[in-house]
């Protein structure tokens, strides 16, 4: 068979329920095209009641960087200030910081999650108590779906009076310790990309648990605009907030969330079954702790092995299947070269899990015999 005429097989793409479209045109019904309205506060509330969480505040915007940025904005970063973040991630967690002119302290990950190592966060703040300054805030981040080690890292933070904003972009549908991803720390972060497990073309949310927060938040995505008859500003405000149209799919797309779950769990199940022989070393980082939505289903090319994931992504292409690097750690990015890093020992294991790291396909509408198609290519490969 001819592959350049086999239907493509995507890493995650948009997966629609048919559920949206009666919101959409609800809204435009109602002429509610506009960043604001009843899909917005219909979306946040829901949001709130699949969280299961008390005082719970969601604000809808235009992205998750946008949220990130508007919690850096709560925290009253100033220019200067050093601010721990995790390495290992898509570079959206950093660039808020940048933003604001602060600088990003890039913390290891640990080789169970992926995610944060407590211990490197450890060395890094008894590293800053020399200079008298322990950074104020830590972005955590829940790679590709697996939420990191909150209890430990929460517990680091308290001890240490850092404010804690988890990342939550991959890991919506996933649980720690019977919570759900976002809903951890000061502030919890939320995507709606296009390529996440639920999404609204494009969005974010901001989770907080200080209902005066979420006010001010609000105020400062509609341009800061006061309380007055007149166009009046205090503040520096952004153009962050969601449209209604947007938000009537993250209102369709939010009562599949579960049944997204699920299919990618089962993808990562197949993929772990089936590529058991090759030298694959499956990312199984669900305990009793933690359940991962498994976003993108992940592994290690067993680093003893002579395969490279550069030669798997370019045979996969070459059938037509889209595969991916894992991210590439911020600290090694051309961006970030002069900012510190801290990890435990001498090997870095964010660089030692990009290095031999892939994802592989997890869309949730990837149907059997395409799953199958991508394990028959991934086989052959390891048989070359």
């Amino acid at each position: 068979m001819n592959n350049s005429i086999e239907k493509k097989i995507l890493l995650s793409a948009p997966h629609m329920s048919g559920n949206e479209l009666k919101y959409i045109e609800k809204a435009f019904d109602d002429n509610f095209i506009v960043p604001l309205g009843p899909n917005v506060d219909a979306f946040e509330n829901n949001m709130i009641q699949y969280l299961q969480e008390d005082r719970c505040y969601a604000v809808a915007m235009s992205s998750g960087t946008a949220a990130i940025h508007i919690a850096l904005r709560l925290l009253e970063v100033k220019p200067g200030e050093e601010i721990f973040c995790a390495s290992s991630t898509f570079i959206a967690t950093a660039n808020p910081i940048m933003y604001e002119k602060a600088i990003p302290v890039f913390i290891d990950s640990e080789e169970e999650s992926w995610n944060l190592c407590p211990k490197a966060l450890l060395k890094a703040i008894e590293d800053k108590k020399k200079t008298g300054k322990i950074p104020r805030i830590l972005l955590a981040v829940d790679l590709f779906g697996t939420s990191a080690k909150y209890d430990e890292i929460a517990k680091i933070c308290n001890e240490n009076n850092i404010q804690l904003i988890a990342d939550a972009a991959e890991s919506l549908g996933a649980t720690y310790k019977n919570k759900k991803c976002g809903t951890f720390g000061r502030f919890g972060i939320f995507s709606f990309n296009g390529n996440k497990i639920i999404t609204t073309s494009g969005g974010g949310m901001l989770i907080t648990h200080n209902k005066e927060e979420a006010q001010h938040a609000i105020k400062l995505i509609t341009q800061a605009r006061e309380n007055a008859p007149y166009y009046l500003h205090k503040e520096v405000g952004f153009n962050y907030r969601m449209s209604n149209v947007c938000a009537g799919i993250g209102l369709g797309q939010l009562e599949v969330l579960q049944d997204r779950v699920a299919a990618r769990r089962l993808h990562f199940e197949n993929y772990k079954k089936k590529l058991a022989s090759t030298p694959l070393i499956f990312n199984d980082n669900d305990t009793e702790d933690t359940k991962s939505n498994r976003w993108l289903s992940t592994a290690l090319i067993n680093p003893k092995s002579k395969y490279q994931p550069s030669d798997l992504l370019k045979y996969l292409a070459d059938h037509n299947i889209e595969g991916r690097h894992v991210w590439k750690p911020l600290h090694s990015q051309p961006l970030f070269s002069n900012n510190e890093f801290y990890k435990v020992s001498d090997e870095s294991i964010s660089e030692k899990i990009f290095n031999h790291g892939i994802c592989l396909p997890s869309c949730s509408s990837m149907t059997v015999d395409e799953h199958d198609r991508v394990t028959k290519v991934i086989l052959s490969f390891f048989e070359q």
